[in-house]
């Protein structure tokens, strides 16, 4: 068995390699042990499972970009990152609360997750929602300078 063993060391320098750095492992002495490292042969060409050829290189996909109906949705699914989404909102808006809806005429409802209040009426204002920090969003509202945190349901 221990025959076997040696020609299958002398044939094989990747497991000559190994053995090499078994042996190496088991040294307590620091110094001892980084001497052994160096000693070990290296090979003039590295094994066949680390050279892949360019040719079979895996490529990487780009990421399907983000569309506005597809915003706010990212945690769901692997989109790029649009940084906000115009719309407006239909009617009358006289402004919102926490937990409240808001639906955008482009279909997105979007739920007021922080505790601001605001009251504003306006037809039909303009609204962008923005992304922020921390995968935080936005909404701002046409003719105010405050804008609630919301979270997209819909």
């Amino acid at each position: 068995m221990r025959v076997l063993a040696l020609l299958l060391l002398a044939a094989s320098p990747a497991l000559a390699d190994d053995a090499g750095l078994l042996k190496c492992r088991t040294l307590k002495d620091a110094s001892a042990r980084l001497a052994c490292y160096d000693a070990l042969p290296v090979p003039a060409t590295p094994p066949k499972a680390a050279v892949a050829p360019a040719a079979a290189a895996p490529q990487a996909q780009p990421a399907p970009s983000t569309t506005p109906e597809q915003f706010g949705l990212e945690r769901k699914q692997a989109f790029t990152q649009l940084e906000a989404v115009d719309s407006t909102i239909p009617g009358r808006f006289e402004g919102w609360g926490p937990n409240e809806n808001i639906r955008l005429a482009n279909g997105q409802v979007w739920q007021v997750v922080d505790d601001s209040k605001g009251f504003h009426s306006i037809d039909n204002p303009k609204v962008r929602v923005r992304r922020g920090a921390l995968g935080a969003f936005y909404l701002e509202i046409e003719g105010t300078n405050r804008s609630p945190r919301v979270r997209r349901l819909q």
